[in-house]
């Protein structure tokens, strides 16, 4: 228990001050809202939390800091208000300070003109979110499978130059097939930039992580760090979008998805310096299969409409079931440590 509050006192407090915020906004509606949007984001985060782990633990303990404190800065204002806000700029070709004022004396008008983005939004998350799944399980190297059926066939596939990022493309050119010709270009332009965002910030990590010496790991982590609020904004996304269901307030959504933000790095911290994944065999599997997922209903949300809850309820299934298949395996084999 005592090392549970250690790794959550932070987000308990923030929680605090972010319900504070949402009763001077709102009064108890706010604080409702903020309490909602904050349970909701934790809830349906906990791939996201697994998939940042997987980053941060090679990473050196003073970017596992930053990523707490100004991941969480990041995070909260620059993807949940700063972005948006940015986007709708974009969209409705206006300055961002009248984007800002729009979303103070508007905000019907700043949600719509920010819903009316959702197929750009959506193209850029999911390929992005594609190739984090892509990376993982195209690897002709990887020799652990969880649900091998599916596993090893990808892993094969890995021999393949560049077999990730044709896959991706394949899979936007197969959904831009059914979508409305005047929407084409729009989903997949957005969808080429999230490909070529992460092949980027991937190749930037691996031009650092192959040299040597204090000064690149530093930039090493730099790369890592900025490679997680990518992902961090991939999975956002549609939650901001969302969140607009409950309330037009930004700063009322920020405050409310920036709980869920903070519970999600507080969660990763203990996940790594607990070596959960470690612990438990298929829980990484379960997570990235869960990214999967949102990669490709986000990708076909530019199509059909899919609750988020269902998205959610899918990661948290996947996740589930990898932490029995770990339990079950440490139960028939005791002694493996691989």
């Amino acid at each position: 228990m005592e090392s549970l509050r250690r790794y959550f006192a932070g987000s308990f407090v923030f929680t605090a001050s972010m319900l504070a915020c949402g009763y001077a906004l709102q009064g108890w509606k706010g604080v409702a809202i903020c309490a909602i949007l904050g349970v909701l984001e934790t809830s349906l985060s906990f791939d996201n939390a697994v998939v940042n782990a997987t980053i941060l633990r090679d990473m050196q303990q003073q970017w596992r800091q930053r990523f707490l404190t100004w991941g969480m800065l990041i995070a909260v204002f620059g993807m949940r208000v700063v972005f948006p806000l940015l986007i709708v700029s974009v969209v409705a070709a206006i300055s961002p300070l009248a984007v800002l004022d729009m979303a103070m004396r508007h905000p019907a008008d700043y949600a719509a003109h920010l819903t009316s983005a959702h197929i750009e939004i959506a193209a850029f998350g999911g390929a992005f979110l594609l190739m984090v799944f892509l990376k993982y399980f195209v690897d002709f190297e990887k020799d652990v499978h969880w649900l091998r059926w599916l596993e090893a066939p990808l892993s094969k596939v890995g021999r393949m130059e560049m077999a990730e990022l044709a896959l991706a493309l394949a899979a936007l050119a197969i959904i831009g097939s059914f979508i409305p010709p005047h929407e084409v270009v729009r989903f997949l332009v957005a969808g080429i930039w999230g490909l070529v965002s992460y092949i980027v910030v991937d190749g930037i990590g691996a031009v650092f992580g192959a040299e040597t010496g204090a000064e690149t790991a530093a930039r090493s982590g730099a790369a890592g760090f900025l490679y997680l609020e990518l992902v961090d904004a991939s999975f956002s996304f549609d939650g901001v979008i969302g969140a607009f269901a409950l309330s037009n307030n930004i700063f009322i959504i920020a405050a409310g998805l920036g709980i869920g933000a903070m519970f999600v790095r507080s969660l990763t911290i203990y996940l790594v310096d607990r070596g959960t994944l470690a612990e438990y065999r298929y829980l990484e599997h379960g997570a990235f299969w869960a990214i999967g997922v949102l990669a490709a209903i986000m990708l076909l949300s530019a199509i059909v409409a899919v609750p988020e809850v269902v998205t959610g309820g899918i990661g948290a299934l996947l996740i589930l079931l990898a932490l029995g298949s770990s339990l079950l395996f440490r139960r028939r084999h005791p002694h493996c440590t691989d």
